[in-house]
């Protein structure tokens, strides 16, 4: 009889025997090994996503570029997070045969973990605010994921573990996480792909990258890349309204909260999210709402490309850089992202009626915006 057969023995007596207890199945095994491949080979179908230059005066000497992140087979940044979760959670074996898997999100990254859930062939379950993007909820749907909606976005998290404990289920947990599932050395993440891609450009390596946060986990990866690597440049993190991130680094409590979800969907917090590396980055600037709408919509002006609000939140960031280097007569590039694709919120941040149901006026930052292009000053 093998030891894992037999009656407990007392302490004592187990002194320089083997120990053995066999938890592995064939079944589960062979299944795995099909689940990684197949998340692998998602990878090995997609191409690497565009970089965009943004137009500027070529007299600045100034160049931004935009990481168009929309083209993934999801159609987000989220894509590169969703397959880095689903290798890490099937590789701890957290995502078993048959059991579902839970998220709480705003949407983009449940969209992309639907997609990875079906692809697995285990059910899915987004748990999200009920104010999510009618869009969104459709593309969740199309993937064979199943949404849960909660009033109060602060109850993702608990809402999200009781439906796990419910359905047996793995909740994936993004907000804690996203930091450590990915790569952030190398092994074509968004940092090493963005650097790879600038490399025949006039400024190859970038005097600011300009990210958003909803786990932390991009700037996260930029950040501990750019310091692997040793290089200059500096990254800045960009927070809309109601958001905690930007009041958690500059006072240094991991503890801040807010009372109220954000209206840019896929980035801002209400509580300082463990993803997110305050350590890491070298600045923050708090952004308008009205000032991340306005900088979408020039976007589209600009380059014929309508994106979600956390590319406008990042771009408005990114021109303010823009401007300050101009005013302080230093040359360089510049790099933020692309997010996601605009038409998943033509019924908010392209809509004049929710605008004005917001209570949002984004005249002024237009101007901003405009007189910036037009005479390389920013506006007071």
């Amino acid at each position: 009889m093998s030891t894992s057969q037999q009656s407990p023995q007392p302490r004592q007596a187990l002194v320089g025997a083997t120990l053995d207890a066999d938890r592995s199945d064939p079944g589960y095994r062979d299944w795995l090994k099909e689940a990684v491949r197949r998340v692998q080979a998602d990878a090995n179908r997609s191409a690497d996503t565009h970089l965009l230059r943004f137009p500027l005066p070529e007299r600045w000497g100034v160049h931004l570029y935009l990481k168009d992140e929309s083209t993934h087979p999801t159609g987000s940044l989220k894509h590169r997070l969703a397959r880095s979760l689903f290798l890490y959670g099937l590789c701890n074996g957290w995502i078993r045969p048959d059991r579902p898997v839970i998220e709480a999100s705003s949407g983009s990254t449940a969209v992309s973990e639907a997609y990875f859930a079906k692809l697995i062939g285990v059910p899915f379950i987004a748990v999200m605010p009920r104010t999510t993007s009618a869009e969104k909820c459709r593309l969740i749907e199309f993937h064979g994921g199943r949404c849960h909606f909660v009033d109060d976005p602060r109850t993702l998290y608990e809402a999200s573990l009781a439906l796990a404990a419910e359905t047996g289920g793995h909740y994936m947990d993004q907000f804690t996480y996203a930091e450590r599932a990915t790569d952030w050395r190398g092994n074509n993440n968004i940092a090493e792909s963005t650097f790879r891609q600038l490399r025949l450009e006039p400024h190859p390596e970038p005097a600011w990258i300009v990210a958003t946060a909803g786990t932390g986990g991009t700037s996260a990866t930029f950040a501990r890349y750019v310091h692997y690597m040793q290089y200059d440049t500096r990254v800045c993190v960009a927070d809309p309204e109601s958001s905690c991130f930007f009041e958690g680094w500059t006072t240094g409590d991991p503890d801040v909260t807010c009372d109220r979800g954000s209206r840019i969907e896929g980035i801002g917090r209400p509580r300082m999210e463990p993803s997110f590396v305050p350590g890491a980055i070298d600045r923050m600037m708090k952004v308008p709402d009205a000032a991340a709408v306005a900088a979408v919509r020039f976007l589209e002006r600009a380059i014929g490309r309508k994106a979600g609000g956390s590319t406008g939140t990042g771009l408005w960031s990114a021109l303010k850089i823009v401007a300050e280097m101009v005013a302080e007569g230093r040359q360089g590039s510049v790099v933020t992202l692309l997010c996601d694709p605009g038409d998943r919120y033509l019924d908010k941040y392209y809509s004049d009626a929710w605008l004005a149901g917001q209570g949002l006026d984004i005249a002024p930052y237009t101007a901003t915006v405009e007189t910036l292009l037009r005479t390389g000053v920013w506006p007071d």
